[in-house]
């Protein structure tokens, strides 16, 4: 029950609408922002598989010593 009204100190509702505009914008760009990092680490995660596959293709292609 304690924890309620402590807790209750911290929330805020402001009458007037327009204080919410600030928050808005910088949780749109933040948000923004953390869909391109997503986007980035996916498309480099991608090239980095690729790049991984043709190694390992060229490794599995050269003769091993005991072939020769």
């Amino acid at each position: 029950m304690l924890n309620l009204f402590i807790l209750a100190d911290f929330l805020y509702f402001p009458k007037d609408k327009s204080e919410y505009i600030p928050a808005v914008i910088s949780f749109t760009i933040f948000f923004i922002g953390a869909i391109l990092a997503m986007r980035y680490f996916i498309v480099v995660s991608k090239k980095e598989a690729e790049k991984a596959k043709e190694l390992e293709e060229k490794i599995l292609q050269q003769p091993t010593q005991k072939e020769q």
